[in-house]
């Protein structure tokens, strides 16, 4: 959901529309009152907010939200005149992601949305969890039925490529590419090294990845052991 507060009716039923059409859901105010109520209700994923507002201007109504644990975390775009680069200076130190200078393009006003909620999006924690092996991309770790595990970077990225995908074969030279690269000089040997350590290290659950004979490789299901 994103907040429009823009007091140029015209302005901001385009801005509305522009967003609806781009896979959006908005909402309009024509104040800071109508953004504060709306806040009670439902708090978005992003504000759009105008400096030249009625009654309660633009900057302070960012220092509330700032200020408020509430809303503190909200991304926020403000739209200034396109000669102010004070209101710019003072909107960016008061705490918004970006700005909008006016008149704006609608595409640029997309393009800008698409960028903050990009930054400003939680990382979400990927573990991948398959037969006894536990693999934590945020803490680069692998344990094998609870115990630790020291992988080199080339065995974590050939397990973690295979416990992305189970069932799906990989060529050894598909490996080569994804995983030393297309301007890797060596022979397929290397894969099955690799492999190789990686099976043992893995202990018994090394049987998960499986030969393919004259293909390659696959982790398998437990049920197709």
């Amino acid at each position: 959901m994103i907040y429009c507060v823009e007091d140029d009716a015209a302005i901001r039923d385009l801005m509305l529309y522009t967003l609806n059409a781009s896979d959006f859901k908005a909402r309009g105010f024509s104040d800071s009152t109508e953004l504060w109520r709306a806040l009670k209700e439902e708090k978005p994923d992003l504000i759009l907010l105008d400096i030249m507002l009625p009654g309660e201007d633009g900057i302070t109504t960012l220092k509330k939200l700032r200020a408020s644990p509430h809303t503190s975390e909200i991304p926020i775009i403000i739209a200034t005149a396109r000669d102010s680069e004070f209101d710019k200076v003072i909107g960016l130190n008061s705490g918004a992601d970006d700005y909008l200078s006016k008149p704006f393009g609608m595409m640029e006003m997309i393009a800008r949305i698409k960028a903050v909620l990009r930054r400003t999006s939680p990382k979400q924690t990927q573990i991948l969890n398959h037969g006894g092996i536990v693999l934590d991309e945020d803490r680069h770790t692998v344990t094998v039925k609870e115990k630790p595990v020291s992988l080199t970077l080339k065995e974590y990225e050939l397990l973690k490529l295979f416990m992305e995908n189970i069932g799906q074969v990989f060529t050894r030279e598909i490996l080569l590419s994804r995983i030393w690269g297309l301007d890797f000089i060596g022979e397929t040997r290397t894969v099955d090294v690799h492999i190789g350590t990686l099976r043992t290290k893995l202990s018994d659950c090394g049987d998960l990845i499986e030969t393919v004979r004259g293909v390659g490789y696959k982790m398998v299901n437990e049920n197709e052991q």
